[in-house]
């Protein structure tokens, strides 16, 4: 039987499925202790229990998009804020290669956050 974590990514249609797991695969592939846990019906990425970041799809543009919990602390000019108080996002399109660098980017100032 599949974890609901695991059903999450399944159950979506290509090419958001290929794109949700790529940027999982990435994720759980940092030089970080990630673990992945299922909080809010979504799939999150944590270090020592604290939640960092997550995947979702943007509702009105259908774009899947990698979460920043502490995005406010991450000055990267293609996180988007929106109506957010906290949380930035990295919007993703699916049609094109996943933009590794910028990612990894993202992914290193946040990680610093919760390693300090």
């Amino acid at each position: 039987m599949l974890r609901p974590i695991d059903n999450w990514y399944i159950e979506k249609e290509e090419p958001l499925k290929s794109c949700l797991q790529s940027l999982r695969t990435i994720i759980l592939r940092q030089d970080a202790p990630f673990t992945e846990a299922w909080k809010y019906s979504m799939p999150f990425f944590c270090i020592g229990g604290k939640m960092v970041c997550y995947l979702w799809v943007h509702k009105k543009m259908g774009l899947p998009y990698l979460g920043i919990v502490e995005g406010k602390a991450i000055n990267h000019p293609d996180l988007i804020q929106e109506k957010r108080s906290r949380m930035k996002i990295l919007l993703i399109d699916p049609a094109k290669n996943l933009p590794l660098r910028k990612i990894e980017t993202i992914l290193k100032e946040t990680i610093a956050l919760y390693t300090k």
